[in-house]
């Protein structure tokens, strides 16, 4: 035993650890762009495959397909800030008597809707007020992230830098960091390193078509059934519910029951009927689409992706939405699969 210890705590192996540690603390002030462009990477590389078969430079063949991908998110996000920003804007800036006027008449309609021993003891100008602080407040929270967002332009451009760089040479020589991390291995192990990633490659399809392709359907369904039923901005509530379905307690439900309690203050009966049957068409329809998607792929127990979703954004930002789910369901499909090797070898 001691022996075999003083194989390996050879000082090429000592030099290796201590140069892995020092890389270590290099990269992790980006590490997470790096993961985030490797899994990126790996969503991409089939479309740049395609794109290669019709333009033979497989360099251009990239930057096409990474471009095709990023401009809907892109875009997305633009118009997201750009409806946060316009409503903030006539709340706080523009029209805020006519706001305090709205606000007064649905104020009003609220507490006539209320029976009457309840609503007497209400104090509708302490309530207004209230509301009119906790409006201002988010709107002072969410102006002053933008402020700090540009106050770090600098570390955000690096990050960006960093993510299309790795996702570019991912997607390049993915194959050979495949085959470099693979000779490493020994040949005992192969089979177990094998499953492996055969199961991580599971896991980020379950997640993809399970989760985020259900999370799109979803948003453009709500998108399309909002806009119809005459609500403003009903693209953007589309969005949020697409945003919503991401996280797996949640679901659509808090914005399609929203609009129902508005809609019931202002008397509009007959619509809040209706968004309620459509809020549960897309409640269940996210019952059918899900399964229907991944059931193909890894099975993932839906706490390990609430932690993901829930924990990842506190560890990496916001793209902890992102890496959160998927490194908590990595981590869970190798351990599995761990465990599978661990009874074949009793067994043997």
């Amino acid at each position: 035993m001691e022996k075999n210890l003083k194989e390996y705590i050879s000082p090429p192996v000592m030099l290796i650890l201590f140069l892995l540690v020092i890389s270590v603390m290099i990269v992790s002030p980006v590490l997470n762009m790096v993961i985030l462009g490797a899994i990126l990477a790996y969503a991409i590389r089939p479309l740049a495959r395609k794109i290669n078969l019709k333009i033979k430079f497989k360099s251009i063949s990239i930057f096409v397909a990474i471009i095709l991908v990023m401009i809907p998110l892109v875009l997305l996000i633009v118009y997201i800030i750009s409806v946060i920003s316009g409503v903030l804007s006539n709340v706080l800036i523009v029209n805020p008597n006519g706001f305090n006027l709205n606000l007064d008449t649905l104020i009003n309609q609220l507490v006539n809707s209320l029976p009457p021993n309840i609503s007497s003891n209400i104090d509708v100008v302490t309530l207004k007020s209230s509301i009119l602080n906790a409006i201002k407040g988010i709107g002072s929270v969410v102006l002053n992230y933008f402020v700090s967002l540009a106050g770090k332009l600098f570390s955000i451009s690096v990050d960006l830098f960093i993510l299309f760089a790795s996702i570019y040479y991912f997607i390049r020589d993915g194959g050979n960091c495949y085959k470099f991390v693979e000779s490493f291995i020994p040949e005992s192990s192969k089979d177990f390193f094998t499953r492996t990633v055969e199961s991580v490659k599971d896991v980020l399809k379950s997640i993809f078509y399970g989760h985020f392709l259900t999370s799109l359907i979803i948003g453009i369904i709500g998108a399309i059934g909002y806009s119809l039923l005459g609500y403003p901005q009903g693209v953007f509530l589309g969005v949020l519910t697409g945003i919503f379905q991401l996280i797996p307690v949640f679901g659509p439900w808090p914005i399609y029951w929203t609009l129902a309690i508005v809609d019931l203050i202002s008397g509009n009966y007959v619509r809040v009927v209706i968004v309620l049957l459509f809020g549960f068409f897309l409640s269940l329809s996210d019952m059918y689409i899900r399964p229907a998607l991944s059931s193909h792929y890894a099975d993932i127990h839906p706490l390990i992706l609430l932690i993901g979703f829930l924990a990842g954004p506190l560890v990496y930002g916001i793209v902890g939405f992102i890496l959160g789910p998927l490194i908590l369901g990595i981590t869970y499909a190798v351990l599995d699969n761990f465990r599978i090797e661990l009874n074949k070898n009793k067994e043997d």
